[in-house]
């Protein structure tokens, strides 16, 4: 029971700092926006985006190992930890060699370069502190690494935006990025060090090493896949639009990637459920599955039309030069809801051993997206780049359910019927949004909106009292699943 109990804890703690951790993060980019404006924001985000592909170099996989080997054998800790980190020192020297030669060959300003040799020290340091963190997960430990989220996200909002006030600019901007990766590495640490109990030293053991990298090499394809899918867009608009289309790409981006932590929420307790009952009831399994799919359809729309509606009112809580970013965050709003799906079923492939068929899958996707980004942000800027966002996440949809109705039984007329639903009472809360955005301020209307939304949805029949009731025994009896 008490191992049981701490999962629990540990899943809760993980839940309120995902939240708390995206909003404090989308308060700081909101400040940035309205101090920096549409090309210094770029540069900001560029040094970020083309450093984080890098940092893929430093941690093959080596995460998921570390969490999965000493949760089944926390005596072998210290010598896992160890022969990682021994890899990781030399491929962290390759990273930051990779990205000094890349820079320079690409021949940005000066200003971009120091902006990136900055935001590499951050990527190192952020590489070994999710090192010594996978370790603690591994101990079934998450509290100190939710704790330690939100005082990074906090460090970087108290200091950056206090630099920019006293007019230091980027450069110091991007300094309080790095001094809260420092705090995390230090941090890290000492949890793993005094809270933890471990001996942390470097081993080399050939076979060992041997045995982590035959391991971790699925799981390094596909972060590689995922971390080029996510940021190599900002880093194609940056070498062929300039800094200002990749500021006004961040505003839709920014938006979008905020609100995934309710997808990212829901399926951490739904996945151990999929993965129980792939072993003991596939009708539940398939049950479960569209049920997921039912709760995100009725999340994500209502957010899709009412953004659409409000874009050039949400594009002005940064500053008016933002005026240009309404059109990308309306077209990039539209995948969310196939984000959001995507969550589900990339959950039901996991749990049912089918991670390479994801892999792959993202490995298609990602060359649709270079291919799609060549061609359009030459063209249309950072609105061929959000083109270029929604039809991938659609493509994963379909590279993803296709897989999916190999697993389970899974018939969509139920799916669908209920989107009907959800799109018809989605329009009709935009109609009213419509009508009363000029004379009702913009968070008024959003919350008699999504109550209006809500009323219309159940009279309608698209969720039920037993709906509501089922979501959380689903959430009880996950509890008692883990």
């Amino acid at each position: 029971m008490t191992k049981i109990s701490n999962i629990a804890k540990n899943t809760s703690y993980l839940t309120v700092a995902l939240i708390l951790q995206k909003v404090i993060s989308f308060t700081y980019f909101t400040l940035l926006a309205r101090y920096l404006g549409p090309a210094d924001l770029g540069k900001y985000y560029f040094a970020i985006s083309f450093t984080t592909i890098f940092a893929i170099l430093i941690d093959l996989g080596f995460a998921n190992i570390l969490i999965r080997e000493v949760a089944k054998n926390q005596e072998k800790a210290s010598r896992f930890l160890g022969n990682v980190l021994t890899m990781k020192v030399p491929l962290a020297g390759l990273a930051l060699l990779s990205v000094f030669v890349l820079i320079n060959v690409l021949h940005y300003e000066s200003l971009t370069k120091t902006l990136v040799y900055i935001s590499c020290l951050s990527m190192v340091l952020d590489s070994f502190t999710s090192t010594f963190f996978s370790v603690a997960r591994g101990f079934h430990n998450l509290k100190y690494e939710s704790i330690s989220s939100i005082v990074f996200q906090l460090l970087v909002l108290t200091v950056g935006y206090s630099a920019l006030l006293l007019g230091g600019g980027l450069i110091p901007a991007m300094g309080a990025l790095a001094l809260a990766s420092a705090y995390n590495f230090i941090y890290s640490f000492i949890i793993l060090k005094k809270r933890i109990g471990l001996a942390i030293r470097f081993f080399y053991d050939k076979p060992l090493v041997r045995e982590i990298i035959q391991i971790s090499w699925p799981f390094a394809v596909f972060a590689i896949f995922q971390r080029l899918y996510t940021y190599l867009d900002s880093v194609l608009l940056s070498f062929f639009a300039g800094d200002v289309q990749v500021g006004l790409y961040q505003v839709a981006f920014k938006i979008i990637f905020a609100l995934q932590f309710l997808p990212m929420a829901f399926t951490a307790s739904l996945y151990p459920a999929m993965s129980a009952y792939w072993q003991s009831n596939r009708e539940q399994l398939a049950i479960s599955f569209e049920r997921a799919i039912n709760y995100l359809t009725i999340i994500s729309w209502p957010i899709i039309i009412g953004a659409i509606i409000l874009a050039d009112k949400i594009v002005l809580l940064f500053k008016s030069g933002y005026g240009a970013a309404v059109l990308p965050l309306q077209i990039s709003i539209i995948s969310l809801f196939f984000i959001f799906i995507n969550f589900p079923i990339g959950s039901l492939l996991n749990a049912c051993d089918k991670q390479k068929k994801n892999t792959f899958n993202m490995g298609i996707v990602l060359i649709f997206s270079i291919i799609l980004n060549l061609i359009l942000i030459s063209r249309l800027q950072a609105v061929g780049a959000s083109i270029t966002v929604l039809v991938t996440n659609v493509l994963m949809f379909i590279l993803g359910i296709i897989q999916a109705r190999k697993i389970i039984v899974y018939h969509p007329k139920k799916n669908l019927k209920n989107l009907g639903r959800v799109v018809f009472a989605s329009v009709l809360m935009g109609g009213f949004i419509y009508l009363s955005r000029d004379f009702l301020n913009i968070f008024i209307a959003t919350i008699i909106g999504a109550i209006f939304y809500f009323v219309v949805l159940f009279l309608i029949g698209g969720f039920k009292k037993e709906d509501l009731l089922s979501v959380y025994n689903s959430f009880k009896r996950n509890k008692n699943i883990l």
